[in-house]
C-alpha cells in the first residue's frame, strides 16, 4: 500500500537542512519517493492513503546505549508500579528481581515502546540477553554497530520519524509501519 506522509518539511539527514513543503512516499518497507508535496499529490495522490503530520520528518533518532538501555534494567511492568514504580531499575534493584528470559523479554518489549515513542529508529547492540535480542529483531528497530549516517532516499527502507515543533516525536516509522503515534 501506498502512504504519503504529507509534513511541514523533511530533513534527509538527521541533523541535515529542513526542506520546507517536502513529503515522503511509502510503498511497502521502503521509500518511494522524497520530494515537494504538491509533485508527489500529483504523481501519488489517488493510489496513496495520505497521513498529515505537523512536524519535521527525520530518520530518527539512534540510541548508541541501546543494549545498556534494555539488558541493563527492567522496566516494569504497569501491573507493577505500585510496588516497583514506573521508572527502569538497575543495580541492587534489578539483581532484587529474580530475573528470567520471559521476564527480561518482557522488559525489553517494554523499553522498546519508551524508544519507539522518542522517535528512535536505530540502536546499538550487541544484545547478549536471547529474550532481549529477539524482542530487539521482532520490534524493526535498525541494530547497527556505531552511528552509521542515515539518509532518507527513495529505494532505501521506511525508517524515519516525525517530531513536533516541540522536539516531541509525533509519529515513528519501521519498514513502513507505523508503530508509533503520539495521542
Amino acid at each position: 500500500m501506498l502512504t504519503l506522509h504529507r509534513v511541514r518539511g523533511v530533513r534527509l539527514v538527521h541533523d541535515g537542512a529542513l526542506d520546507a513543503g517536502y513529503a515522503v512516499v511509502v510503498d511497502g518497507a521502503r521509500i518511494a519517493a522524497v520530494g515537494p508535496y504538491e509533485e508527489l499529490f500529483a504523481a501519488y495522490g489517488e493510489r496513496a492513503r495520505v497521513r498529515e503530520w505537523d512536524g519535521v520528518l527525520t530518520p530518527g533518532r539512534y540510541e548508541p546505549h541501546g543494549a545498556a538501555l534494555l539488558e541493563a534494567a527492567y522496566h516494569p511492568d504497569p501491573r507493577e508500579a505500585d510496588e516497583l514504580g514506573g521508572e527502569p531499575l538497575t543495580g541492587a534493584a534489578l539483581a532484587a528481581l529474580g530475573m528470567t528470559e520471559a521476564r527480561w523479554g518482557a522488559s525489553a518489549r517494554r523499553g522498546l515502546q519508551r524508544l519507539l515513542a522518542t522517535g528512535t529508529t536505530a540502536l546499538t547492540g550487541p544484545f547478549t540477553r536471547p529474550a532481549v535480542r529477539t524482542a530487539v529483531q521482532r520490534s524493526g528497530l535498525v541494530e547497527l554497530p556505531g552511528p552509521v549516517p542515515r539518509v532518507l532516499a527513495a529505494g532505501e527502507p521506511a525508517h524515519f520519524a516525525v517530531f513536533g515543533e516541540d522536539g516531541a516525536c509525533l509519529a515513528t516509522v519501521l519498514a513502513g509501519r507505523l508503530v508509533h503515534r503520539r495521542r
